[in-house]
């Protein structure tokens, strides 16, 4: 799994893999069949080992499906920190690899579904936190897609945070970002009332033209002032 993890899925040279475990190229292939059989079983290993999201502590659970999801995205940086190896295969077998691997990896993640996203859906609608006039296969789609880059977005922002800023302007905080994104997604797949996500919007809104204002109100303070200077 290291070796993928520093050198890339194309990179990746299955002699060393073999040199570096003490066994011969051809044992290898023998029992993986190709460098892809290789790689697919080191992917499913790693993803295998990452937590599901009904193992969040029950204190966490009891506060919904929504509190189970911000509770996961403010330990993404774990990742990065204590599991970076199996994040890094993870991220190569969703981006970095072949067509034909990665009609196995989504074959895979589908029919095993490593991150009990089933269960966790069928939590959120046993609770009436989520939608029923909606499919139960297009949350878990919508969720696995929005939530995967998400994380990504991230961790990326750990790595690179002039990814997340304008010229000028000061990075948004994480707290802040996971909040955006957890009312964006409670708009689509959330059970709330037309009239509640209606004020919700409405309110939101509201604040963004406050802010509008307040930032105009001063702006024509400043150039008073430059204007009696």
């Amino acid at each position: 799994m290291q070796h993928f993890a520093e050198h890339g899925y194309h990179a990746a040279r299955v002699g060393d893999i073999a040199s570096g475990l003490g066994i011969a190229k051809g044992s290898v292939f023998q029992h993986f069949g190709s460098k892809d059989g290789l790689f697919f079983e080191v992917y499913k290993r790693a993803v295998r080992s990452f937590p599901k999201y009904l193992d969040a502590p029950p204190e966490i659970r009891a506060g919904g499906f929504f509190a189970v999801l911000h509770y996961w995205l403010t330990r993404t940086e774990h990742l990065l920190r204590e599991d970076w190896i199996p994040y890094r295969i993870a991220l190569l077998g969703n981006y970095g690899t072949d067509l034909n691997l990665r009609r196995e990896i989504n074959r895979f993640l589908i029919t095993e579904d490593p991150y009990g996203t089933v269960l966790f859906v069928r939590f959120g609608l046993d609770r009436r936190e989520l939608r029923k006039d909606m499919d139960v296969e297009m949350i878990v789609s919508i969720l696995d897609w929005t939530m995967e880059r998400f994380q990504d977005a991230l961790l990326t922002a750990e790595l690179d945070p002039g990814l997340f800023r304008r010229q000028g302007e000061l990075a948004e905080k994480k707290e802040a970002r996971i909040q955006q994104f957890l009312s964006v997604l409670q708009r689509a797949i959330g059970d709330a009332p037309a009239a509640s996500r209606a004020e919700v919007v409405k309110g939101m809104s509201a604040k963004v033209l406050a802010a509008g204002r307040n930032g105009q109100r001063h702006v024509g303070k400043a150039s008073a002032r430059t204007n009696r200077a």
